[in-house]
């Protein structure tokens, strides 16, 4: 029996994860995720700053040629410190590990999450539905934000993300736009609406849909796909290289203004009620006060996307609950210390690069459907988690 199965058995279906960064060369880091000051260029400065943390990922970072080997997978700790990778053990231990219903429609976890953390706006950009990406052999890339107090301390350059286009807004205008990306300013964002972040709050980003993220420190829990192209051509004053407007773009596609089109979702883009039918506030999971009885308070944070779902849990100070769940799940530690199932969680103040940590984990679905118990070994500070579940768990979810 190899190491992997051993510490799967031995910590009942519960693995510890390994810090999982992430660099981005057009991106300032906002420095919100905890790594050491002294670390954010740790990759060195040609691969930008680490503006990114990704957890419960077997999905690669596409960030060009100088990607590293395992860049953006996540890595089990085993018992004897060992590490091999979330893929590699979705592949070993299939459904017993993500659940027999994912791994026979996908044969893979389906999802991923982030904590996104950028100084500055990004541009407008895309993620392609499924149609779209399969053509480059990815998925499309529908994704959600939430935005947690602990880390936005303070809110960035611009905390504000533009979403779609006016109502109004004909393809002829953004065609002009697109055909100006190499011009300097392509004032893409002249034709959009932008809608001021507050934390403790989210939105929902499906495929196709044109968005401009703004400055809050972000978790994002998405399919398991890299795919986008960026359709603003100056932000920040940082001009955007055009070879991003036709990422993830088919060779025979490449110059055609007529298939950037095509990947957006027209309607979706327009729809004069984007803020109701996008914004999310956190919703209960439960009844509150039967909840506090059990020494928790759990809600849903990401909540409209079929693919990928996710919750915000609460254990009170010095209570113990038991936590059930439909699927498998990774989670990340925001705050408090204590056990889950006898392990140590606990969330860090600051990791240096490498350092590994007990604010990470994932959970067998076995595990999640018995119910986990968590153990607030503090007497005045809650235990909060954040929980991103694959499709199929979320009862809120309307498709």
């Amino acid at each position: 029996m190899g190491q992997l199965k051993k510490t799967f058995d031995a910590n009942g279906g519960i693995l510890r994860l390994a810090p999982n960064w992430v660099p981005r060369s057009f991106c300032i880091p906002g420095r919100r995720i905890k790594l050491h000051p002294d670390d954010y260029y740790a990759l060195g400065g040609e691969r930008g700053g680490i503006d990114e943390r990704w957890f419960a990922s077997t999905t690669p970072a596409d960030n060009g040629p100088l990607t590293g080997k395992n860049e953006g997978l996540s890595q089990i700790i085993c018992n004897d410190g060992s590490q091999v990778t979330l893929r590699d053990a979705v592949s070993e231990l299939q459904g017993e590990l993500i659940g027999k219903s994912l791994w026979e429609r996908f044969h893979a976890w389906p999802i991923y999450s982030k904590f996104f953390d950028n100084f500055g706006p990004l541009p407008h950009h895309i993620h392609h539905r499924d149609d779209h990406a399969a053509l480059v052999g990815q998925r499309g890339k529908p994704e959600c934000y939430y935005f947690p107090a602990q880390v936005n301390n303070h809110g960035g350059h611009f905390p504000f993300t533009f979403f779609g286009l006016e109502p109004g807004t004909t393809k002829e205008q953004v065609r002009k736009c697109l055909e100006n990306f190499t011009k300097g300013d392509n004032k893409l964002t002249n034709l959009s609406r932008a809608y001021r972040l507050e934390p403790g709050t989210g939105w929902d980003v499906p495929p196709g849909l044109l968005h401009a993220p703004g400055s809050l420190c972000t978790y994002e829990p998405q399919a398991a796909s890299d795919v986008f192209a960026m359709y603003q051509s100056l932000v920040d004053d940082q001009i955007i290289p055009e070879e991003l407007l036709w990422k993830n773009c088919p060779a025979d596609k490449i110059g055609s203004i007529d298939y950037l089109l095509e990947v957006m979702d027209w309607e979706l883009n327009v729809d004069p009620l984007m803020g109701e039918h996008r914004h999310m506030r956190p919703k209960l999971a439960g009844e509150l006060a039967a909840m506090h009885d059990g020494g928790y308070e759990d809600s849903w944070i990401c909540y409209k996307s079929p693919a990928v779902s996710a919750k915000s849990l609460t254990v009170l100070p010095g209570r113990t609950a038991v936590i059930k769940d439909k699927g498998a799940y990774g989670f990340i530690m925001m705050q408090g210390h204590g056990t889950i199932n006898g392990q140590r969680i606990e969330t860090p103040t600051m990791i240096r690069f490498g350092q590994l940590t007990y604010d990470e984990y994932f959970v067998s679905e076995k595990a999640a459907q018995a119910g986990v118990t968590i153990v607030n070994e503090s007497p005045v500070d809650p235990i909060v988690m954040l929980r991103h579940f694959g499709p199929g768990v979320c009862d809120l979810v309307k498709d």
